[in-house]
């Protein structure tokens, strides 16, 4: 599988993962001191190829998320959830322990931001699904990110994601549905 898009990465590491299982090129953030040269090639690229943003399921990557997204707009994101990304004996989370599997349907799930367009989702809507507010809304949020591949969300980051990354209601409401069949089978 070829991606046509650079794949921000934080580290070494992740590129090793990452080409083996799918080809691509990536350009390495070092961390989350991401420096102005680093910056610059990635807004580079962006113009070029298109940059899909690849970063570690915790703070600093959703941290180094941030700084890109805001430096370089129209980029596109993957996610992993924690549960695929977390090491052997517990020594970390990462990109880096992800199954090649993992890796590849992560990147088959590709989200654009678009910033200028209508919510179509609305806090009520989050509220009667019992994504806010409720005693198992931690949950339910957990495993819509996990199933829409759009990151684990506090409710105010989820509100934004789903409009941002255009999921819409009918989405929003089959996932739901499965979410809720998947509860009443355990």
């Amino acid at each position: 599988m070829r991606i046509k898009e650079v794949i921000v990465v934080e580290g070494k590491d992740d590129t090793a993962r990452i080409r083996e299982a799918v080809d691509a090129d990536t350009i390495e953030t070092n961390g989350s001191a991401i420096d102005a040269p680093i910056l610059e090639q990635i807004r580079h690229a962006e113009k070029k190829r298109g940059i899909i943003i690849f970063t570690d399921p915790d703070y600093p990557g959703e941290r180094i998320r941030h700084i890109v997204s805001q430096h370089v707009p129209n980029c596109k994101h993957a996610f992993l959830p924690k549960h695929l990304a977390r090491a052997k004996q517990d020594k970390g989370i990462g990109i880096e322990h992800a199954s090649v599997e993992d890796i590849r349907e992560a990147l088959a799930s590709v989200y654009e931001l678009v910033e200028d367009r209508e919510e179509t989702i609305t806090k009520d809507d989050l509220i009667a699904y019992g994504l806010l507010g409720g005693p198992s809304s931690r949950q339910k949020r957990e495993q819509l990110g996990i199933r829409l591949h759009i990151g684990k969300t506090n409710g105010k980051q989820l509100l934004r994601r789903l409009n941002m990354f255009h999921i819409t209601l009918e989405q929003l409401d089959e996932a739901m549905k499965q979410i809720v069949q998947e509860e009443r089978h355990e």
